[in-house]
């Protein structure tokens, strides 16, 4: 029996470490240990009641057959008076396509826009599945090496000075994973400027957008119609296994899109849908906002605490829920040291391995996505661990 042959572009696809290490954890869970996870970026909060509600009321309907590809009519537009609301932004409906997940909107966007050798450039460190996303279409994700003067993101000076012949666009996020950090508008705008001066595509994430801390609320779609917006019911909205979100493009796009999603996914859960509707309703944005409150009340706490534990935090996460911390003064292999953390403290954190090559051995992931008393106790037994190395 002749074995199956895989697709070559598996061989770029990297594991996913994050996971890895979460089976690890399990493990040890099933043996009777007690551990704290600070590993996966998932609010430790779920949906609020009239989101819940608006769920079960459509099942009680009936109303689970397919909707558009392009999602819900009136989803689309809820999200677009949510842009004029909050952003002060004119977003028109039209161009907003609500997707199974941010992950299918950035699969549905890489397929539109990247084809063999196109080469994309973003940061490293940066999300790991930006990259595979681009790499499933046969592109070239270009990492870019970027450190605590640029806050962990891309600047428009690395953008001209990488750009070549066969770079098609750049792939950001802003507020980041992993290091929780944003890009400055009048630098996001300098770099719009610039890829669209060469004819290419600004895809930014916003998926952390709504968690942004210490500044005014700014969308990318302020700088222009031809950017486009990724965006999720995941983090600020608490729905991770909804699997909901949503792009938003400029008008030539919405065809070719919406023609892919027809065939990659038919509709976005019809479920989810209805769900989201309620979390624009005047109640849930409050609930929102509270743990909004929450997330940076976690974060002042933390900063402080890992750098008296010895770690560095060389730029102070403005949005998101993570900390990404510098380990060189305890380790030169983060790698292991939170293999050690887990099995010795019984604390969940992520290495950099994960977020690209640059930052990898110095540095570790922290998601304050979780209560503070977990935060307090971890930050106890890495006292005592790291007192004992």
């Amino acid at each position: 029996m002749s074995s199956i042959h895989i697709a070559s572009r598996l061989q770029h696809i990297a594991p996913f470490h994050v996971m890895e290490i979460t089976k690890m954890a399990a493990a040890l869970e099933r043996e009777g240990r007690h551990i704290i996870h600070m590993g996966i970026g998932e609010p430790d909060f779920t949906a609020p009641p009239a989101v819940i509600e608006a769920a079960a009321l459509a099942m009680q309907k009936g109303r689970m057959q397919y909707t558009a590809a392009t999602g819900l009519p009136q989803l689309r537009t809820a999200i677009a008076e949510h842009y004029r609301q909050v952003y002060g932004l004119e977003v028109a409906p039209q161009r907003i396509i609500v997707t199974a997940g941010a992950s299918a909107a950035l699969l549905l966007a890489c397929a539109a826009l990247v084809e063999q050798g196109v080469q994309v450039l973003m940061p490293d460190p940066s999300y790991p599945c930006n990259r595979h996303f681009v790499a499933a279409f046969d592109g070239c994700p270009v990492m870019i090496p970027s450190g605590p003067a640029e806050r962990f993101q891309l600047s428009d000076a690395m953008v001209q000075a990488h750009w070549s012949d066969a770079t098609r666009g750049v792939l950001l996020a802003s507020p980041s994973n992993p290091t929780g950090t944003s890009i400055a508008p009048d630098e996001l705008q300098k770099i719009v400027s610039t890829v669209r001066s060469k004819g290419g595509f600004t895809i930014v994430d916003e998926i952390y957008q709504g968690l942004s801390y210490d500044a005014a609320p700014f969308s990318a779609l302020s700088l222009g119609d031809d950017v486009i917006v990724i965006n999720s019911f995941s983090k600020y909205f608490n729905m991770t296994g909804w699997r909901l979100g949503w792009l938003v493009v400029p008008e030539a796009l919405v065809s070719p899109i919406e023609k892919l999603a027809q065939n990659l996914f038919i509709c976005p859960s019809t479920i989810a849908q209805h769900a989201a509707l309620a979390c624009f309703a005047p109640e849930s944005m409050a609930i929102y906002e509270q743990r909004k409150a929450e997330f940076k009340r976690r974060r002042d706490y933390i900063v402080p605490a890992l750098q008296k534990l010895g770690f560095t935090v060389p730029v102070l996460p403005d949005g998101a829920f993570y900390v990404y911390a510098d380990c060189s003064a305890l380790t030169d292999d983060a790698d292991q040291l939170t293999i050690d953390m887990l099995n010795q403290a019984g604390v969940v954190l992520v290495p950099g391995l994960d977020f690209g090559t640059h930052t990898a051995r110095h540095y570790i992931r922290l998601s304050y996505a979780t209560s503070m008393e977990n935060l307090q106790e971890a930050v106890r037994r890495l006292t005592i661990f790291l007192a004992d190395k």
